[in-house]
């Protein structure tokens, strides 16, 4: 599975931080919205398209929160 996105609200602390995610493995698109960092709980949606995926993330990007696009780590396959 690749990375392609990932976006940030800015925000630090386990109550206040949130992730997106966009990942693609083979002809499939992921997207994960996360709350509270690393060790917090994860959302999961699966798609067919890159389109159908970038219409969630835009959903989920609230424009209250500051979001910042972070580069993906680098693949470790």
């Amino acid at each position: 599975m690749e990375q392609r996105k990932h976006w940030w609200n800015g925000k630090w602390g386990r109550l206040a931080r949130r992730d997106v995610f966009l990942r693609t493995d083979a002809d499939r698109w992921y997207v994960e919205q996360r709350a509270g960092g690393a060790e917090g709980a994860s959302r999961f949606y699966h798609y067919d398209t890159l389109e159908e995926a970038e219409e969630t993330i835009r959903a989920l990007l609230h424009p209250a929160d500051p979001w910042r696009e972070l580069s993906p780590r680098p693949s470790t396959s």
